[in-house]
């Protein structure tokens, strides 16, 4: 199957931004199929096309892909961002788990009842300022070069500017104290391809908001 790469899923971020950043990055065009009703989602499960009847979903290359690491993982392969040997390889795949575990903790924030909503922002500010920034910015000073690894950009690289933009929605002075994460994100952001991403207009979706919460909320039936 030729052609762009088809995503399926919501009209929001949730698990398929990361994706969709991806491509974007690599510079792949990609179609997306929105999933606006529990109809539609019902549909995609009969039809046999999600292998364990969970999105996202992506067909490209003739596949009908699923599982968001595994799917982010045959992108950044496919398009020489996954480093230049199996070491690289090991320490990318070290820091995207750091950024989606991060990720992962704003992602859920809105679906959050309200009265625990301001105690899990705190946590993500304190984890985000102790846990995981402290990492990438000693990673890049030992390093010493612009990207994480190696030398020439990857995976981890898109994958940690997603997750301080995401961060920086939380709290917009959060990289206050980490001069190389903020020389790093400067220099991401000006990639063309990221830069073009960036811009409105694009694929990339906003955060989440209580709307569409509800949409989500209808179409799984959570």
């Amino acid at each position: 199957m030729a052609g762009k790469p088809k995503l399926h899923y919501t009209k929001g971020r949730g698990k398929m931004e990361s994706i969709r950043w991806l491509l974007a990055a690599a510079g792949v065009e990609f179609e997306e199929q929105f999933i606006e009703t529990k109809e539609d989602l019902e549909k995609l499960r009969n039809d046999g096309v999600l292998l364990f009847q969970q999105v996202p979903m992506v067909e490209i290359d003739g596949m009908r892909m699923v599982q968001t690491r595994a799917i982010l993982s045959y992108i950044a392969a496919k398009y020489n961002l996954y480093g230049k040997d199996l070491k690289e390889r090991a320490w990318i795949d070290m820091y995207v788990e750091g950024t989606t575990d991060l990720m992962g903790m704003i992602m859920y924030l809105p679906f959050q009842p309200a009265d625990t909503k301001e105690k899990n922002l705190a946590l993500i500010i304190e984890r985000a300022t102790t846990r995981y920034f402290p990492v990438y910015e000693k990673a890049l000073k030992d390093h010493g070069q612009d990207y994480l690894v190696g030398n020439k950009l990857s995976w981890a690289d898109i994958h940690l500017l997603e997750a301080i933009l995401m961060t920086e929605e939380c709290k917009p002075d959060i990289l206050s104290a980490f001069p190389l994460l903020q020389a790093f994100k400067g220099r991401i952001s000006n990639i063309p391809t990221i830069k073009k991403f960036l811009q409105p207009g694009s694929q990339r979706k906003p955060p989440t908001d209580e709307k569409f919460v509800a949409v989500v909320r209808k179409i799984f039936n959570i």
